[in-house]
């Protein structure tokens, strides 16, 4: 059975694909296409050479770089991509000129776990901060890039970011705000806030939410109070990443407090 789903976050398309008889007629693409072989073997013509796909393998497509695709036998394949656009991409690594990958498949370990990555939280619909976070992470390992982060007077930029995240701690992360204020550009803003914090800004957001919940279960004695000024989902929400950070559950900490 072929399945195909689609879903886009932070300017990144992400597929999730299931072939067995479906084939890819040759077509091309304007984005930057980056994907893993989950299951099964893809077969693909690029540039006039067959290229195969093997389970964790990594595909890197050029802007415009014509291929095809299909599934190389009858057990079918599984398989991520995702569809990034230049500019993004470009914007990203601060290059003003395309960069082109010189082998279309690899097998890295650390660069199939951060596709996947951000190919999952597209999929389920994360945050998007959390998404242009996985982004640059994804970009940073695929170039190896290692840009300057400036120097200590951007300890103010950092300060006022801090200040802005903790005064909307019940709503989702704008990131767009944030950077607005402080005149910098998303992945500029993420880059300066990690080399500063050791923590990438989407975290310190969840860290404040989870610290502000427990002040308000010390103080209150009410966990759904909690939940609601702190802008969780739910109650499962909040325990998942209560857990996270102090191990236990919000449920089970005011259980123990109390």
């Amino acid at each position: 059975m072929d399945k195909f789903i689609y879903k886009k976050s932070a300017g990144i398309t992400a597929l999730s694909a299931s072939i067995t008889e479906f084939k890819y007629k040759k077509h091309s693409h304007m984005e930057y296409a980056i994907g893993v072989t989950l299951r099964g073997i893809q077969q693909y013509n690029l540039d006039g050479s067959l290229q195969l796909s093997y389970q964790n393998g990594v595909m890197l497509f050029n802007p415009e770089q014509a291929h095809d695709g299909m599934a190389h036998n009858e057990a079918g394949l599984d398989y991520v991509m995702l569809y990034i656009e230049p500019q993004l991409l470009l914007e990203i690594i601060e290059k003003k000129d395309i960069v082109r990958f010189s082998t279309p498949i690899v097998y890295d370990y650390r660069l199939e776990q951060r596709i996947l990555s951000l190919s999952n939280a597209i999929l389920s619909e994360k945050d998007e901060a959390l998404c242009s976070e996985l982004l640059l992470s994804l970009t940073d390992s695929l170039f190896q890039t290692n840009l300057s982060t400036g120097d200590k007077k951007d300890n103010a930029l950092v300060r006022k970011a801090k200040d802005m995240i903790h005064t909307d701690l019940e709503n989702v992360l704008k990131l767009d705000e944030i950077c607005k204020e402080l005149n910098l550009s998303k992945f500029q803003f993420i880059r300066l806030f990690n080399a500063h914090t050791g923590i990438s800004p989407y975290q310190y957001f969840l860290n404040c939410k989870i610290e502000r919940a427990k002040q308000l279960i010390e103080k209150n004695g009410d966990i759904y109070s909690a939940v609601a000024e702190c802008g969780f989902v739910d109650l499962t929400h909040l325990n998942k990443h209560f857990k996270s950070v102090y191990g236990t559950t919000a449920f089970e900490y005011m259980s123990h407090i109390n």
